[in-house]
């Protein structure tokens, strides 16, 4: 039997070259091997501030996104995370079931907190892992694709399943983290230390993947470099490996051929060729992107809906009856 993965992702803004070879290409290979469902997950956009009209229309960008770099809907489940009012029954149900002191260990809920006034969290924030630990148990998941950040909430989606089935019955799969083989982790352009993040201050420490040529030449000028004049893969300069990672990944070179390409040459031709190949390397997808019409994103996302919605509802059925809410799955 063919084991199922799940992941999604939030449409908070575009999408960066990071997020792209860290996570959206592993799903490109994965769903060939697996039952592959991919959610946009705009209920949990909604636990900090937000515009309402930009949450839709990223909602429905980031979905073009996903088919752009080559999740096949043929192939794939995509869907909209609230099209699917299973996930916030079921939310409903694991919050009944999740301690509050596992909630206020989560160390995202802690660093967040602490951004904002205390006063201005929201119930929504601390509970964030439970509506992932829903997402993920719906849809009877064997596998999740995770990154350090969220191993913890994965940890905590395990536990609250094994204490459902110990407490009403066997009713979910208790998941497995997904860590690939190779991981990319590609670090900011403007500090190498921290991860390449959308919600950085500094623009330039990212490439977005709907940057056109001129912002991408831009951003890589501006790219920090360090000591030292000679171009090859050493993690003691963090900011040159990072780099020449990023040119390794897109080019599909090896390491090898990258440093044999930049040998004797200085970081002002390691930056502009670094541009060049990303803006070839981005061309296409930008392109699938606007190709993608209104009516056949609605098609793909009414199909992943109503898959997707037979799966949760079947979960959702056996967890009420296990908790005795039973006569209220007449719809």
């Amino acid at each position: 039997m063919t084991k199922r993965i799940f992941s999604g992702a939030q449409p908070t803004g575009n999408v960066h070259l990071g997020n792209y070879l860290g996570a959206l290409k592993n799903w490109v290979a994965l769903q060939h091997e697996y039952e592959s469902f991919f959610c946009i997950v705009n209920l949990h956009a909604i636990t900090v501030t937000h515009d309402p009209k930009l949450l839709t229309e990223s909602t429905r960008n980031l979905t073009r996104i996903y088919l752009a770099v080559g999740i096949d809907p043929q192939v794939s489940t995509v869907f909209i995370q609230s099209d699917v009012p299973e996930h916030a029954e079921l939310t409903w149900v694991l919050n009944c079931v999740v301690r509050i002191s596992e909630l206020e260990r989560m160390t995202q809920y802690k660093d967040k907190a602490k951004k904002q006034q205390q006063e201005n969290v929201t119930a929504g924030l601390l509970d964030y892992p439970v509506l992932m630990a829903a997402d993920i148990l719906l849809y009877q998941t064997d596998l999740v694709p995770v990154g350090h950040d969220q191993k913890q909430h994965l940890e905590l989606t395990r536990d609250l399943a094994i204490r459902f089935n110990r407490d009403y019955g066997e009713t979910f799969r208790v998941p497995d983290a997904y860590i690939p083989k190779v991981g990319a982790k590609i670090m900011s352009l403007s500090n190498p230390l921290k991860k390449m993040s959308k919600s950085d201050d500094d623009a330039n420490s990212r490439i977005m993947l709907m940057d056109d040529s001129d912002t991408v030449v831009r951003k890589f000028k501006r790219a920090v470099t360090d000591s030292g004049t000679e171009i090859r893969f050493d993690e003691s300069r963090p900011a040159i490996n990072n780099l020449l990672e990023v040119y390794h990944l897109i080019t599909g070179k090896s390491a090898a051929e990258v440093e044999d390409h930049f040998a004797g040459k200085g970081y002002a031709q390691l930056k502009g060729d670094l541009a060049e190949a990303t803006i070839e390397f981005l061309k296409p997808f930008q392109q699938r992107v606007r190709e993608i019409s209104d009516d056949e994103l609605d098609q793909i996302l009414e199909r992943g809906r109503e898959k997707a919605s037979r799966i949760a509802r079947a979960t959702l059925q056996q967890v009420f009856e296990r908790t005795g809410l039973t006569g209220s799955l007449k719809r």
